[in-house]
Parts: C-alpha cells; structure tokens; sequence
C-alpha cells in the first residue's frame, strides 16, 4: 500500500464540475491498494500518516506536530497509478488491486483512520470517479510512504560492505603515494563513482 502525502494550505476534489470534497490545512493523501494489500498493510500505513511530524509546532520548530496536533484536516483521493510499473512506455497496472476488492480495502483505510483520529476529519474524493483535485502545498512538503518499506537504500548490505572496503584500499594507496611528482588526490585522478564518495568521506 502506497502513498504520496502532501501539506497543504487547502485542498478540493471535484467530479464533473461539483465540488465533492474541500479540507483546509492538513494533508492531501493519494492513496495506491496493491494487489496482495491486507489489514496489515491498513494498519501500518494509517497510523504512519498520522503520526508523521510534518507540521512545525508552536514555537514555529519544523517537524515537530503531526496533523492530529495541529487538528488539521486528511483528505484522501484513491489511486491506482501510484502502483504502476514504468518499465516500458506505457504504464503497467498489475500491481494494483482489482476495482471491487479495491472499493472495499479503501473504505476499511477511511474508516481506520477516522478510528486512530477523528471521522469528522477525514475526507474523501469518489472511488472511481475522473476526479479534478486541486491543492495548495505549503512548503512544498510531500512525502511518499510505503506500507512495506518506508526508506529506500541505493546498495544492499553487501555491496556497502565492498564499497567500503574498496574506499579504504584507495585511502591507503593514496596516503601512501602522499603528493609527490604529479601525484593527485582520487578526486582529480578517477572518474569512478568510488572514488568520488572517498573524496566525500575525506
């Protein structure tokens, strides 16, 4: 289950030139139900939205209240791209959740976050519906969270593991070599991406 979470000033849903949702300031939710998305993934999604500080609080420190501190308003738009594979040029849907399951897993997703904070507070767009969605983000601020993984890493532990490995051996041999004749530091003799993140480390 996916979501892209932005802090707005105000925000508005219309279909077919009515306007069936407005919040103020809070959060505009696009949510995205994959195919193999369970309570579990209800659950942990909801209560991350929730609880993220991503509203100063005040004394005007940033990233200190969550939208249920500052009493703002959720609304949420259903949306199924948000699990679409871009491998090609045309978008691929398989990830997402069929249409009916989807229908009833998104109405459980509002009915639970109304439970964790306040059904008056959570809005809603049309399921299915073409929608127009409007908004003001403040900041920008936006966020995307992921039921099953909330932070993304470039390397896995191994190949970390290699790479600095590699960054030391390249240290040595350049503190070794120290700056005589034409001798350059990694930053002025290598093009490679390792050598460029030793240049950082150092």
């Amino acid at each position: 289950m996916r979501a892209v979470v932005q802090r707005v000033l105000s925000a508005s849903v219309t279909v077919d030139g009515e306007t069936v949702s407005s919040i103020g300031r809070g959060l505009m939710v696009l949510v995205g139900i994959g195919a193999d998305d369970t309570a579990t993934d209800i659950e942990t999604l909801s209560n991350k939205i929730l609880t993220l500080r991503v509203f100063p609080d005040a004394t005007g420190s940033m990233w200190k209240a969550s939208v249920k501190d500052v009493e703002g308003d959720v609304l949420c738009v259903s949306q199924f791209t948000l699990l679409a594979s871009t491998q090609k040029n045309k978008p691929d849907f398989h990830r997402a959740m069929a249409t009916e399951p989807s229908r009833q897993l998104y109405a459980t997703f509002l009915e639970r976050m109304g439970q964790i904070y306040s059904p008056e507070k959570i809005k809603d767009g049309r399921f299915g519906a073409m929608m127009n969605v409007s908004l003001t983000n403040e900041g920008p601020v936006t966020f995307t969270l992921d039921s099953r993984k909330f932070e993304y890493v470039d390397q896995s532990p191994s190949i970390s593991a290699a790479g600095s490995t590699a960054k030391v051996a390249r240290v040595t041999k350049w503190a070794k070599g120290g700056q005589q004749g034409k001798s350059q530091s990694p930053a002025a003799t290598s093009s490679d991406p390792v050598s460029r993140e030793v240049t950082d480390d150092i």
